[in-house]
């Protein structure tokens, strides 16, 4: 009888670990959560930090990443946003990284509307983006003590975060000194984001894309328009491409992606989806990334266009 016990309580053991790992990225398999801030980057004197979130009591070594982009208009906003959804990925199974960065439109005249050039917010996207990469790169040196996967990392951002993850997602692959190569992103996930040029999602560069936008979003537009309805004659004027018209090009080139449509939603969609739609981006994140389904989504949210001074579309029509 005494050697019997042992060998049943080690089954019990190991029958539990494998049933948690069956359910890891669909469903909690802890409810304590480990969260650490790192400094990934100095740049002109400023500290960047991120807020790093790990399920508690596990030892995968090989966890998806989801790194999370607040927004703000490139001038406010901070980390903390990403409490509440980071908490809940990593209850999960995930890495997930709630990201600073620099706020380089925070106290300038033009702020990021129709006033501020458009060479400057094309700068503003660019700095995001390598924010973005130097965060990625402390990662992948961390991958070991983190337990993450380099070639599995998400990124996701609400509006001005959705901008900077959409402009990060679509760069060639990009060297971190790993002996596999060059990586990619492995998916994005915008909330009211879009690109400034449609000609860099190509057959290479597009990765598994998800989408939530209103088609009356008045600052992001949801398919191509310019940035706050801006005017030609306006400092600020430069045409952008949202998430209707970076999904017709995935349409087009044949690969993966989810659009949320809400019809007659504006800009206050960028927030919702963290918490309102947190399912489908759990469920986007495993089937989309890793199991590498091949989908084409388009998700209508029914709602009222009449009041909308934007373009409508015939698919919100009752």
């Amino acid at each position: 009888m005494n050697f019997i016990k042992p060998i049943i309580i080690c089954f019990v053991i190991l029958f539990s670990f494998g049933g948690s790992y069956a359910q890891r990225y669909q469903t909690e398999i802890t409810d304590s959560v480990l969260v650490n801030s790192y400094t990934y980057a100095t740049k002109d004197g400023e500290e960047l930090k991120l807020d790093l979130y790990l399920p508690a009591l596990e030892f995968e070594k090989n966890k998806l990443v989801f790194l999370y982009v607040h927004g703000g208009g490139f001038s406010g906003g901070d980390r903390s946003a990403g409490k509440t959804f980071c908490t809940r990925l990593a209850k999960m199974g995930y890495a997930a990284i709630s990201l600073g960065y620099r706020l380089t439109r925070k106290g300038t005249e033009t702020g990021f509307g129709c006033n501020c050039p458009a060479n400057e917010k094309l700068a503003t996207f660019q700095a995001s983006v390598e924010d973005i990469q130097d965060a990625t790169s402390y990662l992948i040196q961390n991958r070991e003590s983190f337990g993450i996967n380099p070639q599995k990392i998400i990124l996701g951002g609400s509006s001005a975060g959705a901008e900077a993850v959409l402009n990060a997602a679509y760069q060639p692959p990009f060297c971190y000194g790993l002996d596999s190569g060059p990586v990619s992103y492995a998916g994005v996930v915008s909330m009211a984001g879009a690109i400034p040029d449609l000609s860099k999602v190509y057959d290479e560069s597009a990765v598994p894309s998800m989408f939530f936008h209103g088609t009356c979003d008045n600052l992001v537009p949801y398919a191509s328009a310019p940035h706050h309805y801006c005017k030609e004659n306006e400092p600020g004027y430069i045409m952008l491409h949202g998430g209707y018209s970076i999904s017709e090009k995935l349409r087009e080139l044949g690969k993966p992606y989810w659009l949320v449509s809400v019809c007659g939603g504006a800009h206050e969609w960028a927030g919702k989806p963290i918490s309102v739609y947190f399912d489908e981006i759990a469920r986007f994140c495993y089937e989309f990334v890793f199991q590498g389904k091949k989908q084409q989504i388009h998700t209508i949210v029914p709602g009222d266009q009449t009041k909308c001074n934007y373009q409508t579309f015939n698919f919100c029509n009752p």
